[in-house]
């Protein structure tokens, strides 16, 4: 019996080629005929879909890449936060250095240097979500080495040399917001 005649049999009556004459015409046992194909009907029963050990694998690759991937996602807010607060204070401090070369003297505040255009708005601290909790530092005209928090009622203030962020809390790299 040669190929094309066994795969015409094959398709008329599926069930007639599975037996031992068909076996000794040249087809093995496991489906595969003299050409190499599948036979169609082990092709329809193979090509239905994933079998429950091809799933459980599937689910398993899943679930050890969601545990994986959950701790770094949970910090990822707050990573994203600490580094919107560092880029504000790089900016706002040499907002205070361009200020002190081009005037001569430091601001007096972050509004004033709002108002001279060296800032087009006091930014949101990222941490507290406030514009106005930024703890605005001066040097004393007496002791210019220790800075201290604006005090408005003291007068005789050289302006603000530095600022840092409100927030109370510790980053996630262990130092302090208050520090920064």
């Amino acid at each position: 019996m040669d190929c094309r005649s066994q795969i015409a049999d094959c398709r008329s009556n599926p069930r007639a080629s599975v037996g031992p004459a068909s076996r000794a015409a040249g087809s093995s046992i496991w489906g595969w005929g003299e050409s190499g194909d599948l036979r169609s009907s082990d092709r329809r029963r193979r090509g239905r879909g994933f079998t429950l050990i091809e799933l459980m694998v599937v689910v398993a690759i899943i679930g050890i890449l969601a545990v994986v991937a959950l701790p770094a996602m949970r910090t990822a807010p707050l990573k994203a936060r600490e580094a919107v607060l560092k880029a504000d204070l790089y900016q706002i401090r040499s907002c205070i250095d361009q200020y002190l070369g081009d005037k001569g003297e430091y601001p007096e505040s972050l509004q004033g240097l709002v108002d001279a255009g060296y800032l087009r708005f006091v930014p949101i601290d990222p941490i507290t979500r406030k514009a106005d909790t930024w703890v605005e530092l001066e040097a004393s005209p007496t002791e210019t080495e220790e800075l201290e928090p604006i005090d408005e009622d003291l007068g005789g203030t050289v302006g603000i040399i530095d600022v840092k962020s409100g927030a109370s809390g510790v980053a996630l790299d262990g130092t302090l917001y208050s520090d920064w």
